[in-house]
């Protein structure tokens, strides 16, 4: 399974319930989009979508199901509840939030990864901070993903790829590193496969036109207050 996602691109086929697309059957077709353009990887939320999305492409499939809780400020695959709904689908992989934060319910990270291998799935662990990579690797995840840099209080705030970061799990710690996060251009793929990134994380660039429009937009606005 990591093999087949070696170098390649994972596309994130997401929309929630407040965006225009959201839509089971509009994220499979996403899906088949990214894969007629070469993708080797998916990345979805709920289990409507992952079922979609394996109805109509055969790529290796990383399924979170987002959902927020009072007593936490994690919410991607919170809790024992995400893990068992996303191990009842074919998702491959599995995908939680592995930062320092206080999980719902105190539930253990730890836990939640052993529940995942005892399915027979991967783990990956979403992080913001190298200390929280190094600790994914002790919690005995399979994966990491920069998914978080720039997301959380231990993080900072920022809206660049966190191509540093990757470096440095790379150079220090045994489990391949995914960049996500903040990927809205071709050269950021370049540099992440040059930083050592496993493979790379591309969603709302792909798969948001309201916010691809938005870009476009603000440029224009850029333009027209320029002359």
């Amino acid at each position: 399974m990591l093999e087949n996602l070696a170098q390649g691109l994972i596309v994130s086929c997401q929309a929630l319930e407040n965006e225009p697309l959201h839509s089971s059957y509009i994220m499979s077709r996403m899906a088949v989009a990214a894969e007629m353009g070469g993708a080797a990887g998916i990345r979805a939320n709920s289990v409507a979508d992952i079922m979609a999305i394996k109805q109509v492409t055969s790529l290796p499939l990383i399924g979170i199901i987002k959902r927020d809780y009072p007593d936490s400020e994690i919410y991607i695959t919170a809790t024992t509840k995400e893990v068992d709904e996303l191990l009842g689908t074919e998702a491959e992989i599995i995908a939680l939030d592995a930062t320092d934060r206080k999980r719902p319910h105190q539930e253990k990270t730890v836990e939640l990864v052993e529940r995942i291998h005892k399915a027979g799935r991967l783990a990956m662990a979403d992080i913001s901070t190298f200390a929280e990579a190094k600790q994914a690797e002790m919690d005995g995840f399979d994966m990491v993903s920069t998914t978080l840099s720039g997301y959380t209080a231990s993080s900072g705030e920022h809206h660049a790829p966190d191509f540093a970061l990757v470096e440095q799990i790379k150079a220090e710690l045994q489990l391949p590193v995914i960049l996500e996060g903040h990927v809205s251009e071709p050269g950021h793929v370049t540099q992440a496969l040059q930083a050592g990134a496993y493979a790379v994380v591309v969603g709302s660039i792909i798969t948001r036109p309201q916010l691809i429009t938005q870009r476009y937009v603000e440029a224009l606005q850029a333009a027209k207050e320029s002359l």
